[in-house]
């Protein structure tokens, strides 16, 4: 009976430590298979990251490729823009060059035939009468004469503010001058040579607003237009150039307020 209860315990001990022992196999198997599924889903895992990261790279690679073609793009059209832009300069330039000779020879020319004019008008008055009733007259349209010769050769030497300054005095001396609005325009356009632009546009109104059907008024409006573009006033140099050719389309500075009026309508604004 002894040895029959001692092999009972001795069977049950064997028995617990077999099933233990089945239990610990077990969970070191479903240990071993996580592990290796861990490490699958791990490799898995960095291998989708390094493609994200070959991905990432080939689209910044082709994003600053991208960039970099605009740049040259753009680059490209701002060096033909400036192309454009320096070849009208420099038609602008010889355009405003011929136009101020043209003006010099018409000074000179409207000089020479008022000299024919006073010169026959002085030997077919008798000297008797011009003794008795214009003496002084005469004396002070000489005077007259010089002064306003006098500043207009200091225009044609293109001493610019001697010019002024004759010009400024030839107008308070002699207010009541039929050659007031040709003064009027020389001092505009010696203050326009000055780059006093604002102060020859000024000058070259009152002239239009009081003479405005002068041979001068056509000029003293283009001058006004060629102020406006050195002021940088593009669309108000293009009214001014479309006014002019409409109230002064015969005039001597009309071809070339035309031409210059195209140039100008050519120039795109941004």
């Amino acid at each position: 009976m002894r040895w029959l209860i001692l092999g009972s315990v001795l069977l049950l001990a064997l028995s617990q430590n077999a099933h233990a022992f089945l239990e610990d196999k077990e969970a070191r198997k479903k240990i071993t298979e996580n592990q290796t599924q861990n490490q699958a889903a791990f490799n898995e895992l960095k291998k989708n990251q390094q493609a994200l990261e070959e991905r990432l790279a080939a689209i910044e690679a082709i994003v600053k490729g991208q960039g970099l073609l605009d740049l040259l793009s753009q680059v490209e059209q701002l060096n033909q823009e400036l192309s454009r832009l320096k070849g009208e300069l420099e038609v602008a330039n010889h355009n405003i060059t011929i136009t101020q000779q043209r003006q010099r020879d018409l000074y000179a020319d409207t000089d020479t035939r008022l000299r024919q004019l006073e010169s026959s008008a002085t030997q077919a008055a008798p000297a008797a009468e011009s003794a008795a009733n214009g003496g002084d007259a005469t004396q002070e349209a000489s005077a007259e004469n010089r002064d306003f010769e006098a500043a207009q050769a200091l225009a044609n030497a293109s001493r610019h503010r001697e010019a002024f300054e004759a010009f400024d005095k030839y107008l308070q001396a002699y207010p009541n001058s039929s050659r007031v609005p040709e003064a009027q325009y020389a001092l505009g356009y010696a203050q326009f040579s000055l780059k006093n632009y604002k102060a020859s546009m000024a000058t070259q109104q009152k002239l239009l607003q009081q003479f405005p059907e002068h041979p001068k008024a056509a000029d003293a409006m283009y001058n006004i237009a060629n102020s406006q573009i050195q002021l940088s006033d593009v669309e108000g140099a293009k009214k001014t150039l479309r006014l002019l050719l409409s109230k002064y389309p015969k005039s001597d500075v009309a071809p070339a307020a035309q031409k210059r009026l195209t140039v100008l309508e050519s120039i795109k604004t941004r």
